[in-house]
């Protein structure tokens, strides 16, 4: 398996398919690069070069016990970024992955980056606190850790069956593949990485790197996210960031770059070429 190795010796695995201007996908808790699949194929058949990588702890990397936190998410992305001598690149994130991005870029700057699109992220902050009172509770996120401490699977089933592709709505047409396929992700994963990776999706404060972001930003958000509610999130990032520009869609989910892959993908490739 192609990987590459950090400062701080960590095996990170990652795809890198075709030729092109690179688009490089950073992924979601508690998935993989193997939630891009239908971002990758589509890109890759037309002509980019699409890289991504399995955070610490997450899909085929390495099964650290420590750093995971957006520091060392951002080190590690920036990592697979110096070794495969990425310029002129779009970074992709969704959901954690758009948290990583925003802290890529604020981190290690924006010299190889051209463009950036947060997908149903996690910035600015997502728990509430004085300064973000319409954040959730505390409260909610440490149940979180206690459900991947004792019963991971059953957890993750329930997860994506229900709120992470708004099966539970009336109406909608659960996919059992789509369904497996999350949860298989996320069982191939460390324990210990999904825990630990709760506070640094939900507690780490993005506003500041937002601000520190001058590329060109788009920021997509379904309006029906019931894990990243899009008015404290999308909404709020696109106002922080001062080239950003903000698209929410009425009815889609938190996992809609796969349920949704269709608009999603036209309407990255729109940004991408304008």
């Amino acid at each position: 398996m192609p990987t590459i190795t950090t400062s701080d010796n960590v095996e990170i695995f990652y795809k890198d398919w075709g030729s092109g201007q690179p688009v490089v996908f950073s992924h979601g808790w508690p998935l993989s690069s193997d939630d891009w699949d239908a971002q990758m194929m589509f890109f890759l058949e037309r002509g980019y070069r699409v890289v991504a990588h399995d955070r610490r702890g997450h899909g085929r990397s390495e099964q650290v016990s420590d750093g995971h936190d957006m520091d060392h998410y951002a080190d590690d992305l920036a990592a697979v970024v110096e070794a495969l001598d990425l310029s002129d690149a779009i970074h992709v994130g969704h959901s954690t992955g758009g948290g990583e991005v925003v802290r890529y870029l604020a981190r290690h700057g924006e010299e190889r980056a051209a463009k950036a699109v947060l997908i149903s992220s996690v910035p600015p902050i997502m728990v509430k606190t004085d300064d973000h009172p319409g954040g959730i509770e505390k409260s909610f996120f440490d149940d979180v850790q206690v459900q991947v401490a004792t019963r991971r699977a059953d957890f993750f089933r329930t997860f994506a069956e229900g709120p992470f592709y708004g099966y539970n709505r009336p109406g909608a047409t659960p996919s059992e593949g789509i369904i497996a396929n999350w949860w298989r992700q996320g069982m191939i994963g460390g324990a210990k990485a999904h825990y630990d990776g709760v506070v640094a999706f939900s507690q780490t404060d993005f506003s500041d790197d937002l601000r520190g972001v001058n590329i060109p930003t788009l920021v997509l958000h379904g309006e029906d996210d019931q894990v990243v509610p899009y008015q404290n999130a999308g909404v709020l990032s696109a106002k922080l960031l001062p080239n950003g520009t903000l698209k929410t869609y009425p009815g889609f989910p938190h996992g809609m770059p796969t349920t949704e892959a269709a608009t999603i993908n036209a309407d990255l490739l729109e940004f991408f070429r304008s």
